[in-house]
């Protein structure tokens, strides 16, 4: 076992609809066993032990994606590794992410429980799954029936369509109306992809799913996979109390948003 971290808790969840493995490890990382020794070296060769294990299992062409929060100090914003080939993420790439830690976040050190949440996708990533009959009433039809959620009608980006109506909803968003409607938001859907650098061309995963969570990070993204509160696909790790709940169909790969989740999930 390591003498830099201890891991007090590992949680691991497969998401097979995006071909995803999702890791939270609590871990606590442990003080300099020498006293005079340097806490930001010891820090940073820490977590470096820290990523070789929980990346232990995955391939080099897996991507990956990391996120670390502060348990302790929940007002510190959650730092992270965006989404990349295992073999891309090189000794210099964590420390130039936790060089800026150590020297102007001194609440992340051996004292605090940190929050580690890996994300990998085997490739390829994107939709390539064949629609499956359901029993019932499908999701599609029921987000065109309920009143507590907003269904996307877009063919295409429908995730970022449904992030941008979601935000302008809780913002009291003047367009908000005409967003919902299809109206006005397709150049505000541009401008987002276009600033992220996301492509929605095979549509949008967990990778995905992820960098929006970085970018809109006043905001806590949380996907459910049809119409099951207990199944949640993508959860943000982020402290925000303005939640974006969306609702993943898996049959048509597409995204609405839920305005209200307790009538959303009622059996009706």
């Amino acid at each position: 076992m390591s003498q830099r971290f201890e891991i007090e808790g590992e949680i691991t969840r497969l998401y097979r609809r995006f071909n995803a493995t999702g890791t939270q490890l609590s871990v606590r990382l442990l003080p300099p066993p020498i006293p005079d020794s340097d806490p930001i070296t010891h820090f940073l060769d820490g977590m470096s032990e820290l990523f070789e294990y929980a990346l232990r299992d995955c391939s080099e062409s897996d991507m990956v994606g990391i996120t670390i929060s502060n348990e302790v100090n929940e007002q510190d914003k959650p730092l992270g590794i965006s989404f990349r080939r295992k073999d891309q993420i090189s000794e210099e790439v964590i420390w130039s992410m936790f060089e800026k830690v150590a020297q102007s976040n001194a609440r992340f050190n051996a004292m605090d429980r940190l929050i580690v949440v890996v994300h990998t996708v085997k490739m390829p990533v994107g939709f390539g799954r064949t629609a499956q009959r359901s029993k019932g009433r499908t999701v599609a039809n029921l987000a065109h029936l309920k009143r507590s959620v907003i269904e996307i009608k877009a063919e295409n980006n429908c995730l970022a369509h449904a992030l941008i109506v979601a935000i302008a909803r809780l913002e009291n968003d003047p367009n908000y109306q005409s967003y919902r409607k299809g109206n006005k938001i397709r150049p505000v859907v541009a401008q987002l992809l276009e600033t992220t650098g996301i492509d929605l061309t095979n549509g949008g995963g967990i990778p995905e799913l992820i960098k929006f969570q970085e970018h809109f990070d006043d905001y806590k993204i949380v996907v459910y996979d049809g119409f099951h509160c207990d199944n949640i696909i993508f959860q943000g790790q982020t402290g925000s109390d303005k939640r974006i709940n969306l609702l993943f169909d898996d049959v048509s790969r597409h995204y609405h948003v839920i305005t209200n989740l307790t009538g959303a999930m009622a059996k009706r």
